[in-house]
């Protein structure tokens, strides 16, 4: 393939960032990651209200671009990206997720299943592309040597994520993970590791050492290479349900993953569609069933998506 410079447009949340970078790297593209936003008040209309003009844009993008691939997600970059494929129109403009705008400003849309819409130039990915490679993780060092934990310890990693327009992340919904870990992990000898994310509030990861005392190591800060090394450790991982993107991650291991539900603040069909189709593959089960080994075949959508992908653009060359 050709060789390729792209621009990455997000507003900066971790599953954006995964999604975006981990396509440019599985499309070995040299890339630029721009955090872009909307202007108050655009950043509450509908997206198809909003004006496709750089007045509305937070965020320095310039008005033409020496890129030739653009790579957006999520709702507050579809304006730049529309505005930069208006001013560059040789520009390959891809989009992660439903753009909620008429899918013909894109090149090529590239959709989870959960999202549950079709067209032409749209790619199905069954769970969220990202940027966590087989590879990292069995080539990861152990960050948790001082902590005297290895891959001969029987080990379970909580990932925790945070809150969003669906779940509140409270200390009652985190509390009964808490006591379903207990009961049925540390009181069967597992060791516990704790890794949490950018979303993840203070006052949770507060009450987590407050909680479990010296009955688990707790990483209080965000850093891939810790979390990269939980996963490589872990003889089974949990992640709470508020992140179809952690999820699609940890799938990456091929171990079992154990989904922490919480109280939803409204329903919302696309988690639903998400966890249960997870479910149906065998990648998951929910926190409080039968403690048990299982594994399932190689999920890695980023890499089948960017072979599809390559194969596009060697028809442009």
């Amino acid at each position: 393939m050709r060789y390729f410079k792209a621009l990455l447009l997000t507003e900066g949340a971790h599953g954006m960032v995964s999604q975006v970078e981990g396509l440019a790297k599985a499309l070995e593209l040299d890339f630029n990651h721009c955090f872009v936003n909307l202007k108050n008040p655009w950043k509450y209309f509908p997206i198809n209200l909003v004006p496709i003009s750089k007045s509305v844009i937070d965020g320095k993008i310039p008005d033409l671009i020496e890129n030739q691939v653009l790579i957006s997600c999520g709702k507050n970059s579809i304006i730049s990206s529309l505005f930069l494929k208006k001013n560059n129109k040789n520009l390959f403009n891809i989009h992660i997720q439903n753009p909620k705008v008429n899918f013909s400003n894109f090149d090529l849309i590239v959709a989870p299943e959960h999202d549950q819409i079709k067209g032409s130039n749209v790619l199905s990915t069954f769970g969220a592309l990202h940027y966590i490679t087989k590879e990292e993780i069995d080539n990861s060092s152990n960050f948790f040597s001082k902590y005297n934990l290895s891959e001969k310890d029987k080990i379970v990693s909580l990932i925790l994520g945070g809150p969003n327009r669906y779940y509140d992340f409270n200390e009652i919904d985190l509390g009964n993970i808490f006591l379903s870990i207990k009961d049925n992990f540390l009181n069967k000898g597992f060791k516990l590791i704790i890794i949490r994310s950018r979303r993840t509030p203070e006052n949770i990861i507060d009450f987590a050492k407050k909680f479990f005392l010296n009955s688990a190591v707790i990483i209080d800060f965000v850093s891939k290479e810790f979390y990269l090394s939980a996963l490589k450790l872990s003889k089974i991982i949990i992640v709470t349900c508020d992140s179809t993107s952690m999820i699609s991650e940890c799938a990456i291991t091929q171990k079992p993953i154990f989904a922490a539900k919480m109280k939803a603040k409204r329903r919302n069909s696309r988690f639903e569609y998400f966890l249960n189709s997870f479910k149906a593959k065998g990648i998951i089960r929910f926190l409080g069933e039968n403690i048990d080994y299982w594994n399932y075949p190689l999920l890695d959508e980023t890499n089948r998506i960017a072979t599809i992908i390559k194969e596009r653009f060697n028809k442009i060359q």
